[in-house]
């Protein structure tokens, strides 16, 4: 089996502890039995199966390592706010004492040997720890460097420098295989499309945040970019598939509840149903796509927000005039009606799983 990034070695590493204890189990109930050359041979494979993919990738092969991965990746996510952190203060306690032509070297050297240090550590490291941290430290550099060339040519604040953020968060990020950095270069990149296409409609690009449909065109290119491959890093197509939902989402729930900040001139009532509807549709549509492509992901959020949404509606149409208790109760009847419709799904998915496999 070719396996093209880390998240497929773990996972294959995973299914041989699984076998393993299964056939622990077959064996005591006495429902199969390997003799010494079976097993001999079956043990060997596995580890040197496991070898090979620990050289390769760098995964955690026993319980007691994915606990130390994981301190490890806090200890790495620590010690890059801590950096951060300390070259933020180091700038400001003795940035006065520069020329403006040394400010303006550090400013341009330091995030060029930022990056150049994260694609070393990732070419030599396998962990990836230390390219994510320095990555972290390299994208906290940079955004302050960009920030004071502001100050220091007096530069018109502008929207473009959440873009040269976005494109420098994931260079990093796709250096590193870091998705910290790649959540941080969407944010910025829907931050800039976002005001992009507040400019277009005619206000300032700081209010952009007012009108909620300003993150439509971030969501929807998020979502069209999270269905190329993305084999090689891990996780990378998951990132961009929630924040695509949640950059649609949440200006639709804003919308469907406050439609006066709506570009839409017509009343406000009807923008309200209209993004109550379209919240109700494409919830129910993620649900069932994210069924049928296998994204837990696209399934658990969509279920989120059509829960959101069916519970706002209850709250509109019967807070006011029915009793708490029975408001309560029918709170409670539509959750075991939806339990027992996700527990249809399920048996439907796992019947239509065996009738493939047959």
């Amino acid at each position: 089996m070719q396996l093209k990034s880390k998240d497929d070695a773990q996972r294959r590493v995973d299914q041989i502890g699984c076998f393993r204890a299964e056939l622990a189990i077959i064996e005591r109930e006495n429902i199969l039995s390997l003799n010494d050359s079976q097993r001999s041979a079956l043990a060997g494979y596995h580890e040197n199966l496991i070898l090979t993919l620990a050289a390769t990738f760098d995964i955690d092969a026993s319980k007691h390592e994915k606990q130390l991965s994981l301190g490890m990746k806090i200890a790495s996510f620590l010690g890059a706010l801590g950096l951060a952190a300390s070259v933020f203060f180091l700038f400001y306690q003795f940035w006065g004492g520069f020329s403006t032509n040394t400010q303006v070297f550090i400013l341009i050297m330091a995030p060029l040997l930022g990056l150049a240090a994260t694609v070393y550590a990732s070419r030599r490291e396998k962990t990836g720890y230390f390219s994510k941290l320095l990555g972290l430290v390299s994208f906290a550099c940079f955004v302050l460097n960009l920030s004071m060339f502001g100050q220091i040519f007096n530069i018109t604040p502008s929207p473009n420098a959440f873009l040269v953020w976005a494109v420098f968060a994931f260079l990093l990020a796709y250096a590193s295989d870091a998705r910290l950095l790649l959540a941080m270069g969407i944010l910025c990149f829907a931050a800039f499309l976002s005001a992009k296409a507040g400019t277009w409609s005619g206000c300032y690009w700081l209010n952009f945040g007012e009108r909620p449909e300003n993150f439509f065109p971030a969501a929807f290119l998020l979502f069209m970019v999270s269905l190329f491959p993305h084999n090689k890093f891990s996780g990378f197509s998951v990132i961009y598939r929630v924040f695509a939902m949640l950059l649609f989402f949440i200006p639709v729930l804003i919308l469907a509840n406050w439609g006066m900040i709506s570009y839409l001139r017509i009343s406000q009532e009807t923008i309200e149903i209209i993004y109550q509807i379209t919240g109700f549709i494409v919830s129910a549509s993620a649900i069932w796509a994210g069924i049928k492509k296998s994204w837990p992901e696209v399934v658990n959020t969509g279920n989120v927000f059509f829960t959101i949404f069916l519970y706002t509606k209850f709250y509109d149409w019967w807070w006011d005039w029915m009793p708490k208790y029975l408001f309560f109760l029918v709170i409670g009847l539509t959750a075991i009606l939806m339990l027992l419709i996700f527990k249809r799904l399920r048996h439907s998915a796992i019947r239509n799983a065996r009738e493939v496999s047959a």
